[in-house]
């Protein structure tokens, strides 16, 4: 018996929508302060991260609000991988405008994926005061 290329081309297509609604959201968020650095710091800044993973594309958006820090912010990342209390390099870099909320997306690798999904990701907001970060947290899924 033979399939024809019509039926072979709907069940593709099936797939791929099939696929596509097995696509979820996974949302994060973080509770930012100068406690969190490492070293800490001590200061009125505070702030917020909400961020969103679509597990179809392994894009994150984020929006970070913050609060009573020492002066502007001059970067914005997203760090990993480290658990809390560590530092580790840069891997999402924010990019301008810096005033709050900062908000972006990037593609993921899975293996930034799979640091994400096991907390070992953090946000961190930079001042001229604390080159080094001035507020951090940590990313943990919402609950």
């Amino acid at each position: 018996m033979q399939i024809k290329p019509s039926l072979v081309g709907f069940a593709f297509a099936f797939g791929l929508v099939a696929g596509a609604a097995q696509a979820q959201t996974v949302n994060f968020t973080a509770e930012l302060s100068g406690a969190q650095e490492v070293p800490a710091v001590a200061g009125a800044g505070k702030g917020m991260a909400m961020a969103s993973l679509n597990t179809a594309t392994d894009t994150l958006s984020w929006e970070v609000s913050y609060s009573g820090l020492s002066g502007n912010a001059l970067a914005g990342h997203i760090h990993g991988p480290a658990a809390t209390g560590a530092n580790a390099p840069v891997l999402v870099p924010f990019t301008a405008p810096l005033a709050s909320p900062i908000k972006g997306s990037a593609k993921l690798t899975p293996a930034q994926v799979k640091e994400l999904e096991a907390g070992q990701m953090y946000v961190n907001i930079h001042t001229a005061e604390h080159k080094a970060g001035e507020i951090r947290g940590q990313l943990t899924p919402a609950k």
